[in-house]
């Protein structure tokens, strides 16, 4: 629905600064609610608690975009569904070790990415079929129902949350001391600093692959003609189809080696990706490179979301687990509200996203260093 989202206020005539200021004040308040999650969790809170008050949230707004038809009406509704995903992903990101019991947490977290690469996928190609027929907004009302879905296999099949039980059994233990964890809470948060900085970059990639892209390709590039809502919507299906291919094998086989390895297969690839599209603007027929674009773009992502999330685990004790997922999504958050304003920016100065592009390559080269310190601070955390 993210994906979407630009191309159904697009053909409502805003502008693409006031798109990108809807995503933005979205990405804002889910600044908030995501620390509000992580500290919740914290304490002890079950993780299917978040998540139904996130579902819940997701429903009211997605009722009300369905009827929104000025800015007003779609910021309103955009702050809505961002204190949603607050919420929620802190609480799914730290049950999925939880739930793995036996099962190597690694592989757990890409067989996660799996499942939303396929649900955003399923999306996409449900809102491409949307907007050939000419009723894009319709989404909103498949994900009113998947939010349903999820509130009803919630209450049927609740989620393992050992975590919680862990922490409450650590606060009623007369062992239990707070100088203690405070003291190893100044170990593992300088550990975690490198893996936000290189973060920030790669969630700003995948944020504006979710705003400044549709926009990119609707009203096209220096030299490459503009395409239809409907065709643009295909072609991020068409991404979201190769992230589902790659999320699974690519996160196992990441998994089994150190997260500098991942790390770095990542970024060369959004270098890789965001240099196509930047140059695609450039040629007439520049839409063949778009499309070689989502390749790399699609790998880098499968090979970026699992690695980095496993390294936030490894580094964090039990305890402030919550914190940490908070604060790496919180990357996720900074970039949907720093990347959305400063594209549509561009778009409505320049009118085409080759700017974006090429400064998204020279940011991805030049920060491979760090990725040497995430390794470092990786194998030496302890669980």
């Amino acid at each position: 629905m993210i994906y979407l989202t630009p191309l159904v206020f697009n053909k409502i005539e805003l502008s693409a600064t006031q798109i990108g200021s809807g995503l933005a004040a979205a990405a804002f308040v889910g600044t908030i609610s995501r620390l509000i999650a992580g500290r919740t969790l914290d304490k002890g809170t079950h993780s299917s608690f978040i998540i139904r008050w996130a579902a819940f949230l997701a429903i009211f707004a997605d009722i009300w975009l369905l009827n929104a038809q000025s800015f007003f009406s779609y910021v309103t509704g955009q702050l809505i569904l961002g204190a949603a995903a607050g919420l929620y992903w802190p609480a799914v990101e730290v049950s999925v070790p939880s739930s793995c019991e036996n099962f190597p947490s690694s592989k757990g977290f890409a067989l996660a990415r799996s499942a939303d690469a396929l649900g955003t996928c399923i999306g996409a190609l449900i809102g491409s079929l949307m907007a050939l027929i000419g009723e894009i907004r319709s989404i909103y009302l498949v994900d009113t129902i998947c939010m349903i879905f999820l509130l009803v296999l919630l209450v049927s099949n609740p989620l393992k949350d050992k975590r919680a039980v862990l922490i409450n059994q650590l606060k009623n233990n007369q062992t239990y001391e707070k100088k203690s964890v405070l003291k190893n809470s100044n170990k593992w948060f300088p550990q975690l600093i490198p893996i936000l900085g290189l973060s920030l970059l790669a969630t700003g990639i995948f944020s504006l692959l979710q705003s400044a892209l549709p926009l990119d390709l609707v009203k096209g590039g220096v030299s490459r003609p503009p395409l239809s809502e409907g065709w643009s919507s295909t072609i991020l299906a068409f991404q979201l189809g190769l992230l589902l291919i790659f999320q699974w094998p690519v996160g196992r086989w990441l998994s089994l080696r150190n997260p500098k390895f991942g790390l770095t297969i990542s970024m060369s690839n959004f270098c890789i990706g965001c240099f196509l599209l930047g140059i695609s603007t450039l040629w007439e027929k520049g839409l063949i490179l778009a499309l070689l674009a989502q390749f790399p773009l699609a790998f880098a992502l499968a090979a970026f979301l699992p690695t980095a999330t496993e390294a936030v685990i490894q580094i964090t004790p039990l305890e402030y687990r919550g914190v940490s997922m908070a604060l790496f999504s919180q990357c996720f958050a900074i970039s949907a509200l720093v990347s959305p304003l400063l594209a549509g920016r561009v778009f409505d100065i320049n009118g085409n996203g080759m700017l974006i592009w090429i400064t998204t390559c020279i940011g991805s080269l030049t920060m491979l260093p760090l990725i040497n310190t995430i390794r470092e601070a990786s194998l030496k955390a302890k669980t």
